[in-house]
């Protein structure tokens, strides 16, 4: 879906309403501007109550450390790919 928009003086832009809805988001809601050389991204920010249990790990890894898992996370957003784009 291409929809076009326009940048106001102040430098905002409204989401269309196919955009929106595409998107399942509305009024409140957060969302994730991803820019990558000369092309941006929105995407819907995920709630992350709904991604309670989609994650697993090893039996050994379930008493892991907050050190060792900030360091997983420190791996994966470095990695550049994106672990909510199959949300």
């Amino acid at each position: 879906m291409d929809v076009a928009a326009r940048l106001s003086s102040k430098g905002q832009v409204t989401i269309p309403k196919a955009v929106r809805e595409a998107l399942g988001v509305g009024e409140g809601d957060s969302i994730i501007f991803r820019i990558e050389g000369n092309l941006a991204t929105l995407q819907r920010t995920p709630d992350f109550l709904e991604l309670a249990g989609t994650l697993t790990a090893p039996v050994a890894e379930k008493s892991a450390s907050w050190r060792s898992a900030g360091h997983f996370f420190t791996i994966l957003r470095t990695s550049g790919k994106n672990p909510w784009s199959t949300i």
